[in-house]
């Protein structure tokens, strides 16, 4: 649900008005002393917020968002967020809640989620996850490994490297950590930035700092489900879906946003069709090139999530889109199997 977004006074100004809906369903149940959660997750374009709202309507829930976009205020067309009426229907938590200017990393996430998690259950609701940034749902479920703190001109050095020589810094990767570097995509700045800081500040690769114990995490007892529809099924979907942002607004909200004075620098032009979008309105682009580009991105992007959450033995898979009564039948078993609710 859309909180009170921190930006500068006087600058520009998001925010959207959520009304809580009242339900009359049974409360959720659990049979163990962990707080139950359910996590929809799964390539983009795969129907996971559609399904979490059902599951949420059907089963007396809240959604908690798990998309590192969807957190920005006033990016809305190019993230696909919930509808103002999907969020008036079911409550909703952590969207808009952080300015375009603020960093957000997946241990503030993690923190953010594990307050709104048990308010969700102490009012005897289920709480429901919805997204696909991996990243940061490893980061709520299995706890955070402890690390030194963000070093602003190591930072800043290496964002002017980048600069200088675009695709640096994932060659730089590659040479001293080769194992985090094939999971990190080159054109993904900010993680590249933040591994290489903590290579430098603990003088061993990143992958040796993730081995380390981790902090402890809540105690979930969680039940994942994955949406696997068939591949080419969903690239056409995504390739539909691109141009319907595209051709629905997203140029003019990429302008609107400019002229409320988000700067370049803001981490979500740096995202998948906004900055197709800056290309456009820049003149570096033709508007049916920059599509072109933002549909083809966009399939690699799903195809890098399927990789990332097929490594998780954990996740229950269901071979659909999230929007088919299949899929909801077989997720609402799945749920009632582990005992989350009965």
């Amino acid at each position: 649900m859309a909180r009170g977004c921190r930006v500068p006074p006087n600058r520009y100004l998001f925010g959207r008005r959520c009304n809580r809906a009242i339900f009359l369903n049974k409360v959720p149940q659990s049979s163990s002393s962990n707080t139950p959660v359910v996590c929809i997750v799964g390539p983009t374009g795969s129907g996971k917020s559609r399904l979490a709202f059902d599951l949420a309507r059907a089963l007396n829930g809240e959604v908690v968002n798990c998309d590192s976009l969807q957190v920005y205020c006033g990016f809305d067309i190019g993230t696909a967020k919930p509808s103002r009426q999907e969020q008036a229907t079911v409550p909703h938590h952590l969207i808009d809640i952080v300015s375009p200017l603020d960093e957000f990393s997946a241990g503030e996430y993690a923190r953010r989620a594990r307050q709104v998690i048990p308010a969700i259950t102490d009012r005897g609701t289920l709480p429901v996850v919805a997204g696909g940034t991996g990243f940061y749902l490893k980061a709520l479920i299995d706890g955070l490994v402890e690390g030194p703190q963000r070093d602003g001109e190591i930072r800043e050095r290496l964002l002017q490297v980048e600069q200088r020589r675009p695709g640096r810094l994932h060659r730089l990767l590659r040479r001293c950590d080769p194992a985090s570097a094939m999971r990190i995509h080159a054109s993904d700045v900010q993680k590249l930035v933040r591994a290489l800081e903590l290579i430098l500040l603990e003088r061993e690769p990143l992958s040796r700092v993730y081995e380390r114990p981790r902090l402890a995490a809540d105690e979930f007892q969680t039940v994942q489900l994955g949406l696997d529809p068939p591949r080419q099924a969903l690239y056409a979907r995504l390739d539909a879906r691109s141009r319907a942002m595209w051709h629905g607004g997203l140029i003019e909200e990429t302008r609107d946003l400019l002229a409320k004075g988000v700067p370049l620098s803001a981490k979500p032009f740096g995202a998948i069709g906004y900055k197709q979008a800056l290309a456009v309105i820049e003149g570096k682009m033709e508007p049916a090139e920059a599509l072109a580009e933002m549909q083809r991105d966009t399939r690699r992007y799903a195809k890098r999530q399927w990789t990332w959450f097929r490594r998780d033995p954990r996740v229950l898979w269901i071979k659909d889109f999230g929007d088919s009564s299949g899929a909801f039948r077989t997720a609402v078993r799945y749920i009632y199997k582990r005992s989350l609710v009965f």
